[in-house]
Parts: C-alpha cells; structure tokens; sequence
C-alpha cells in the first residue's frame, strides 16, 4: 500500500486542528519546538513558552527533528488520549 494512502486523513479539515493541539501539548510539557513558518518558525502564542522568541539557544531550534522519539511520541500519545477522551464524552456525556 502507498505511503500517502496509509497517512490519508479521514477528515482533511482536522489537519490544522491537529497541529494545533500538537503544538499546545508540546507547550505544556516544555518541549522546545517553533510553530508555522515564519523567520524562527516560533508561534507567536507558544514561542515565548518554548523559549523560541528573542535569545533563544542554539538547542532550541524550531520544528522537531531535535526532539527525542520519546518526547515526540508523548505528544502523540496524550493526543490520542484527549481525542478519544473528548469522543467518550460526546458520545457518553461526562464521564
């Protein structure tokens, strides 16, 4: 099977709903990671947090390749953790 089909959303219009949780999820935990694509790739809401706007070090780069697949995959999980949370809650009311 073709990687594109294997990574195809169901919803397309989620797409920045994601990378928007990915980025805040990472804010919480203090990972050092820009957001969009300006001239330091920092979010202008998150940067400051994250330590990417003014003076920020040279190991905290943005985007997220410098990350480790632990840290990276916590962000993964407590994603999946909230999407199905807030789906048990729509479908169940609170739990």
């Amino acid at each position: 099977m073709a990687r594109s089909s294997r990574n195809r959303q169901v919803v397309p219009e989620s797409r920045e709903m994601l990378k928007q949780m990915k980025y805040e999820i990472a804010a919480e935990f203090g990972l050092p990671v820009g957001y969009g694509s300006g001239s330091n790739g920092a979010d202008t809401e998150f940067g400051s947090e994250l330590g990417t706007i003014g003076g920020g070090s040279a190991s905290r780069r943005p985007g997220w390749g410098h990350l480790t697949s632990r840290e990276n995959g916590s962000v993964g999980g407590e994603i999946t953790k909230r999407l199905v949370r807030n789906a048990e809650q729509s479908l169940f009311g609170r739990l």
